[in-house]
């Protein structure tokens, strides 16, 4: 919990005071905004990182024991949705601090949280069985996660910073809709009361719901076709 705070405090000085990325976005709160993104993009990011050494970090048991192998990345995925819910109390008090009080949109963040979950284990089932045959893999993902949150609008707000840029629409699409700023949407959107139909795009509910499905479904898959070689040379 207290990493992704120290990170969202060191985003809130570069990216908030030095580089003026906040704009678009009330002053009064663009530090839930980021803590919300900080924290919700972390989710993913551990995920994958716990996924990418699921099988690999455990040889000695997945030799040993005969189970179902995709516990592992999957039990990896809930300890992580765990963490986040602790960190969501340490939100809620950020919240009330800076005037945004419970609401019934607060309780949009239960489907949320639940698909962006359904979408984290898909990725960790997916980068378990790649890291099973690529130890260093582990390696490269912090530097390939650190890219895709910088692309994801963890520190800005994505419309608000291309409305007068003139780049392909094809471009704001891809940033828009790619998973990580969908989740973060989502859940801006039920606790912050000016975050709305300015900033969240249309159909971002369905989306985040095919994102979950087609994810988690082809990570199960994926995963389940080497079910009987990990651990295996």
């Amino acid at each position: 919990m207290a990493t992704p705070l120290l990170n969202a405090a060191v985003y809130f000085f570069i990216f908030g005071l030095l580089l003026g990325a906040n704009r678009g976005i009330p002053k009064d709160v663009y530090v839930p905004f980021l803590v919300t993104g900080v924290f919700v993009f972390t989710f993913t990011q551990s995920s994958v990182l716990a996924g990418v050494r699921a099988i690999s970090g455990n040889l000695g048991l997945v030799r040993a024991l005969h189970f179902p192998r995709a516990s592992l990345p999957i039990s990896f995925a809930l300890q992580q949705l765990q963490q986040l819910l602790a960190s969501m109390l340490v939100l809620v008090v950020i919240m009330l601090a800076f005037g945004s009080f419970p609401d019934l949109s607060w309780l949009l963040i239960v489907p949320a949280l639940v698909l962006q979950f359904v979408f984290n284990t898909g990725l960790a089932l997916i980068f378990a069985r790649m890291g099973s045959k690529t130890p260093d893999l582990a390696q490269l993902m912090p530097f390939v996660l650190r890219t895709w949150m910088y692309a994801s609008g963890v520190m800005f707000s994505i419309p608000a910073m291309l409305h007068d840029k003139d780049v392909p629409s094809w471009l704001a699409d891809v940033l828009q809709w790619n998973p990580a700023a969908v989740y973060m949407d989502l859940v801006r959107f039920a606790l912050i009361d000016e975050y709305g139909s300015s900033y969240l795009p249309p159909h971002v509910w369905a989306f985040a719901l095919g994102w979950a499905l087609l994810t988690g479904a082809v990570g199960f898959v994926y995963f389940w076709k080497s079910e009987e070689r990990y651990g295996r040379g």
